[in-house]
């Protein structure tokens, strides 16, 4: 093995560690996939969606992207979510962001940093479009930490708004949409307390999760 070979021994390590504590752990695995929730996260190294949820290979079905953005023109972001809600029946989508989040500190002092900037376009708007709350703030860490919750709150919005979504719930389909954010220097979710079960709700939550952030 020339490249990587670290990898390629703790992939080995770890697989035979999963098959000593259960033996058909990888023949059900491979079987069928049945996830429970669908993680809509952040594309950092440090945000890893089965490990800070403890949740195994299989019980999760992931997307990431750089700021976790569910933008109305991204066919990939868009595709995963029709085919967790149309084929595999997911019940929860979570939308998790995290503090700390360079994507958002980016956009929140425009800075530029090449292809990423049109990407991170659909920040700079949640910034622009949220400045009566922005503003207000002593210093740039409380409002960048602002700015990753409220990016968190309009991508739920945003799920909410989806084709899948919106034909799921107009089927009578149970999903539920969250909004959370992860602390790296601590470890711990937290809820923003924006869930949304059925169409009618979407406005509401909305208002009421920015009320909860205004000072």
């Amino acid at each position: 093995m020339k490249y990587l070979s670290r990898l390629f021994a703790n992939n080995r390590a770890w697989a035979e560690s999963i098959t000593r504590h259960d033996p058909e752990f990888f023949s059900r695995l491979a079987a069928i996939q049945t996830p429970e929730y669908l993680w809509i996260g952040c594309s950092d190294s440090r945000v890893s969606a089965n490990q800070i949820t403890g949740l195994l290979p299989g019980e999760v079905f992931v997307h990431r992207n750089v700021g976790n953005i569910v933008a109305a023109d991204d066919l990939n972001c868009g595709s995963v979510i029709q085919f967790a809600v149309d084929i595999l029946k997911i019940r929860h989508i979570i939308v998790c962001g995290h503090y700390g989040c360079g994507g958002v500190r980016a956009a929140l002092r425009g800075e530029c940093l090449g292809l990423v900037d049109k990407w991170l376009a659909n920040i700079w708007e949640i910034r622009d479009r949220h400045a009566e709350l922005l503003s207000p703030l002593a210093s740039d860490e409380d409002r960048w930490k602002l700015l990753c919750e409220l990016n968190v709150i309009e991508q739920v919005r945003n799920v909410g708004l989806t084709p899948a979504v919106r034909d799921a719930w107009s089927r009578g389909q149970e999903l539920y949409i969250h909004g959370w954010i992860y602390g790296l220097r601590d470890g711990f979710l937290r809820d923003l307390e924006i869930t949304v079960r059925r169409p009618e709700e979407l406005d509401s939550v909305y208002t009421q999760a920015l009320t909860r952030l205004a000072p």
